[in-house]
C-alpha cells in the first residue's frame, strides 16, 4: 500500500508562524484602514505614504494626564504639540535610516505620524508641557483646579 506524500508543516517545510502572523497582522490593518479611514491614519493619497500613530500610553494620576510617545530616534526639531479645540495633536517625522546593505525586514514604522486625541473639559490647556527623554515623549496635561466648596451667605 502506496502511503500519501506527506506535505506537512513542520520545520524541513519552510513554515514560519510568526511570518504568517505579521502578514495577517499587516492585512487586517488594510483592511481596517478601507473600512474606516479617518485623518491621519488609513489610506494615503496617491504617492504618499500614510501617516501613523506611534505606541502611546495614557496615564490619569491626581493632577494631571500623563501621555508616554514611543518615538526612537526622533529629535525634538523634529515633533510638533499643539493644543486647538479640545485636541491634543503630536505630529512629525522619524526618518528613514540610510543604509548600505540590503533591508531583509523592518518592522519600525517610519515617515510621518501623527497622534490626536480629544481633551477632556476639566484640564488646563495653558499649562501643557512636554517632555523628550530617552525616545519618549512624556506630554503632561494637567488637569483644572478644583474650585473649593464655601458657604454662600443669603441676603435679605
Amino acid at each position: 500500500m502506496t502511503l500519501p506524500a506527506h506535505r506537512g508543516r513542520g520545520p524541513l517545510s519552510g513554515w514560519t508562524p510568526l511570518r504568517e502572523l505579521e502578514e495577517l497582522r499587516t492585512r487586517m490593518e488594510q483592511l481596517m484602514d478601507a473600512t474606516f479611514p479617518f485623518p491621519g491614519r488609513g489610506l494615503a493619497e496617491a504617492g504618499t505614504a500614510a501617516a501613523w500613530a506611534p505606541p502611546t500610553a495614557v496615564e490619569d494620576t491626581e493632577d494631571a494626564y500623563l501621555l508616554e510617545l514611543e518615538l526612537p530616534g526622533v529629535d525634538k526639531d523634529q515633533i510638533s504639540v499643539e493644543v486647538s479645540g479640545g485636541e491634543l495633536d503630536v505630529r512629525g517625522e522619524i526618518k528613514e535610516k540610510e543604509r548600505t546593505g540590503v533591508l531583509r525586514r523592518q518592522t519600525r514604522h517610519v515617515g510621518q505620524f501623527d497622534y490626536r486625541t480629544s481633551l477632556p473639559p476639566n484640564v488646563d490647556p495653558e499649562h501643557i508641557t512636554a517632555e523628550l527623554a530617552n525616545g519618549i515623549l512624556t506630554v503632561r496635561v494637567p488637569k483644572a483646579r478644583k474650585s473649593k466648596p464655601h458657604r454662600i451667605e443669603i441676603t435679605d
